[in-house]
């Protein structure tokens, strides 16, 4: 066996102190006072743009970034704002939503992080976010309950916003009723003189939650009517909805209110390919106003959902951070309004 003689070990670089706000100040010639009032955007005390250019150049330079720890000190809790990853698929018009909001209250100063409570749900999810000591929670969806709610706000969380279609005790609300969505299809359908409604409900799981109220709203827009409504469950697979289209004829359909965009133009291709004229022979609407939508032959016809910005909602974060004590706040925020297209 050949034996390799030791051979010394090289000594590592040493490692860069890491830069402090006292850095910075004697890079820019400044107080670190000034320091801490440029880059935490303090409006309180004016400082000229000038100071703050060298204040940020010097920053940028020397690789400092505050520390976020230390900030909380300071302001006597933390700057986080808890968002749980959706446990539910969400599609662009959500997704545009949640970058805008994100955006908002890191303009705000405040450090959005998105937790995976994979496998959790509830008051179980609520005590594993409660671990990372939040100021804010906001909470898409539902299943969050008044002791999960309380668990929150113990550990220190100034405010715990809600996004469903329920209210929940002690937490700020933004009610998203889906009902309106379906409601203002159906009622599009019908006025187009369609009489045998079909609507998609996804067969993914979670999606329920916005599934069902939209069906329901269209089964109250057509009621006393005269028309009839007819549930489809679809996965969202190109085979599913070639068997669906396979026998529409069969079902004698002729309206359908696919769910959301993603599925009418699934769906409506299918049909098409199945010699199912849209919409001379069934009018086909969707909802969110994507802008593939408007790219098809025919044009999808849709309904708009109206969704609050994210800075309406990171100024609630804002302020229910601020006022601790305030009561609890509910909005309604979605709104629904027709596109009409070519489809229907």
């Amino acid at each position: 066996m050949v034996q390799i003689p030791n051979q010394p070990v090289p000594a590592s670089p040493a490692q860069r102190p890491v830069p402090t706000s006292a850095d910075v100040a004697r890079l820019a010639g400044v107080s670190r006072a000034t320091v801490s009032y440029v880059l935490n955007n303090t409006s309180a005390v004016r400082i000229s743009e000038p100071t703050r250019r060298r204040v940020h150049e010097a920053a940028r330079d020397l690789g400092y970034v505050p520390h976020a720890a230390a900030r909380s000190l300071r302001a006597g809790h933390s700057r986080m704002v808890l968002m749980p990853a959706p446990t539910v698929p969400v599609g662009p018009l959500h997704s545009r939503f949640f970058d805008e909001l994100q955006g908002a209250l890191g303009r705000l100063e405040y450090t959005v992080v998105q937790y995976g409570s994979v496998g959790l749900r509830g008051d179980e999810a609520a005590r594993a976010w409660a671990e990372l000591r939040p100021v804010a929670v906001l909470v898409p969806g539902s299943g969050l309950g008044p002791q999960g709610v309380a668990v929150l706000k113990r550990s220190g969380a100034r405010a715990v916003v809600t996004l469903g279609p329920e209210r929940v005790e002690g937490a700020h609300a933004l009610l998203m009723d889906h009902d309106r969505v379906g409601h203002s299809a159906g009622t599009h359908l019908a006025a187009r003189g369609r009489r045998r409604v079909g609507v998609v409900v996804p067969q993914e799981p979670g999606l329920e939650i916005f599934s069902r109220p939209r069906l329901a709203g269209v089964r109250r827009a057509l009621r006393g009517t005269g028309a009839t409504t007819t549930e489809l469950p679809l996965a969202y697979e190109e085979e599913a909805a070639a068997r669906l289209a396979a026998r529409w004829r069969a079902l004698g359909l002729d309206g359908v209110f696919a769910y959301n965009d993603e599925y009418a133009m699934l769906l409506m291709r299918a049909l098409q390919d199945a010699g199912v004229a849209v919409p001379e022979e069934t009018a086909v609407i969707g909802a969110d106003d994507l802008m593939l939508g408007r790219l098809l032959r025919p044009r999808l016809s849709t309904v708009h959902i109206e969704l609050p910005s994210g800075r309406d909602l990171a100024e609630l974060v804002d302020r229910a951070v601020r006022e601790p004590g305030a009561p609890p706040e509910t909005h309604e925020v979605l709104g629904a309004r027709i596109v009409q297209r070519d489809s229907s």
